[in-house]
């Protein structure tokens, strides 16, 4: 009854909370890129400018789609139900996406290191490139969360 309702909603709630954690460390790590930007400019490497662009609206992408990604809501009256091994699933899946976050971190650090040698910058450009689409190519899968529960 209601107290299988009201726990089903502290999951969700709990998922939301996490996701928007999830959104804010990417989110820092976007700043990071803004501010890499500016080193390259500052230093002529204006040559690298479009690619770290392009890693920026990456990570932008990744950071709406988390930040307004469904959290396993079906209400009272809908015709499907969402169990609590659902959103438990959903709430796993979400939580592994900060595995991500370290992972973007680290490229971009690699890439700070390329900018203050003045040396394989593009390719730390590539790799950070490469870490945001894998991270965007899993949140594609979120939905198979729920359904992998589902059949458990």
């Amino acid at each position: 009854g209601y107290k299988g309702y009201k726990q089903k909603e502290l999951r969700r709630e709990a998922d939301k909370l996490l996701r928007m954690q999830v959104a804010t460390k990417l989110d820092d790590q976007r700043k990071r890129i803004a501010e890499l930007q500016n080193k390259l400019i500052s230093r002529a490497l204006i040559e690298y400018i479009d690619d770290l662009e392009r890693a920026a609206m990456k990570l932008q992408l990744l950071i709406d789609r988390v930040r307004t990604a469904s959290y396993g809501y079906a209400g009272l009256f809908d015709a499907v139900k969402v169990k609590e091994e659902q959103l438990d699933a959903l709430y796993e899946y979400d939580n592994e996406m900060l595995a991500f976050v370290d992972e973007v971190a680290a490229d971009i650090d690699l890439l700070v290191s390329a900018i203050s040698a003045r040396e394989g910058i593009g390719d730390a450009i590539e790799d950070l490139v490469e870490t945001i689409t894998q991270a965007n190519t899993s949140f594609d899968h979120r939905h198979e969360a729920i359904l992998q529960a589902e059949n458990y």
